[in-house]
């Protein structure tokens, strides 16, 4: 099969420092990427990662339309950039009821312009390609719930942003996404939460970031795969669950868990 990416490249992974990101980073770099590894607030982490998979770093906050330009920046005297992953993501709970336009703002901002402005700048140093851009998205885009109001609007933008920036930058530029149910203790989850509810799903085994490492790969092995995304869930859409998984009672009782571990139940919203 011909090999789309081969030689020195770069990718840039947003959210790199911890997490999913981390992992998608250190898979890159054991895949002969350079990787830059995009934070925030994480510096001391991201500079501990770059350390250890021989890669680079650039502090940049999202939320500032100038981020975009400053990450590119960082790209200088590196080897090109091939590979985007815009990993980075804010998370929060709301409902349509209490959304607040801060909360609004933050989410889209982050989440949505962020990676709009970051692919279009990336196209841009791309020019004739090859490139590849990966979304993060997440497997509730395929059985919404009002959960977490905000953030699941703005990953339903992003899933928009992926197909269009897949036909917009063809036939240089690849655009996919990756949707992950829930993979690790997010939000206001416990521990307890995540272990009750982690595998609630057809199959009845939970996502492992392992998983969304080997779609990834799958992704930038396939010069095919464009436009598309791939869903991680478990089969979990076919359940027609009426709460985020954080907030089922894995027994199927109808009742609705606190995701804080409390041991309370809440009235949905």
């Amino acid at each position: 099969m011909t090999q789309e990416f081969e030689g020195p490249r770069t990718a840039i992974v947003t959210g790199g420092a911890k997490r999913i990101g981390a992992a998608l980073a250190r898979a890159l770099a054991a895949d002969g990427w350079h990787v830059l590894v995009h934070c925030n607030r994480s510096r001391a982490e991201a500079e501990a990662l770059a350390a250890e998979i021989g890669g680079s770093t650039v502090q940049a906050e999202l939320a500032d339309p100038g981020a975009a330009d400053a990450i590119m920046a960082a790209l200088d005297g590196l080897p090109p950039a091939r590979l985007l992953v815009n990993s980075a993501s804010r998370f929060a709970l709301d409902s349509v009821g209490d959304f607040t336009v801060e909360g609004w703002d933050a989410h889209l901002d982050i989440n949505l312009r962020a990676p709009a402005l970051l692919s279009r700048a990336f196209a841009a140093r791309v020019g004739e390609g090859p490139g590849l851009i990966v979304n993060l998205l997440d497997a509730k885009l395929a059985q919404p719930n009002p959960d977490f109001f905000s953030y699941t609007v703005s990953k339903m933008g992003l899933a928009g942003l992926t197909e269009l920036c897949a036909r917009a930058f063809a036939p240089a530029i690849r655009v996919c996404g990756i949707a992950p149910s829930v993979t690790m203790v997010s939000g206001p989850q416990s521990r307890d939460n995540f272990a009750q509810v982690h595998d609630l799903n057809a199959l009845g085994r939970g996502v492992d970031v392992a998983e969304i490492v080997a779609a990834l790969r799958f992704i930038v092995a396939t010069p095919t795969y464009t436009g598309q995304t791939i869903v991680l869930d478990g089969g979990q859409r076919f359940l027609s669950l009426p709460r985020d998984v954080q907030f089922l009672s894995p027994s199927g009782d109808g009742q609705f868990l606190s995701p804080s571990g409390d041991g309370q139940f809440m009235e949905p919203k």
